[in-house]
């Protein structure tokens, strides 16, 4: 997924799979989440939010499901 950079002090780019509804959000930090099931307006309210910060706090952190998508786990393989 292509994620667009945006102006925020709390995320680098955000990105969005509109048949998946998967938003894709890399923070300031280098974290990259991806939260499940967005609709596409909640991704249009971001881009278009004065705050992208507030907006996220308010309307997506704690309403949808996520994954960390940076980090991997590294299983070990038995011989």
């Amino acid at each position: 997924m292509e994620r667009q950079a945006v102006e925020s002090t709390t995320m680098r780019s955000v990105g969005y799979d509109q048949t998946e509804q998967i938003l894709e959000l890399q923070f300031q930090s280098g974290a990259v989440y991806l939260y499940l099931d967005v609709p596409p307006a909640v991704y249009r309210e971001l881009l278009e939010a004065e705050s992208k910060g507030r907006y996220f706090n308010s309307e997506i952190r704690d309403a949808y499901e996520f994954v960390r998508a940076d980090r991997r786990e590294r299983g070990v393989t038995a011989h």
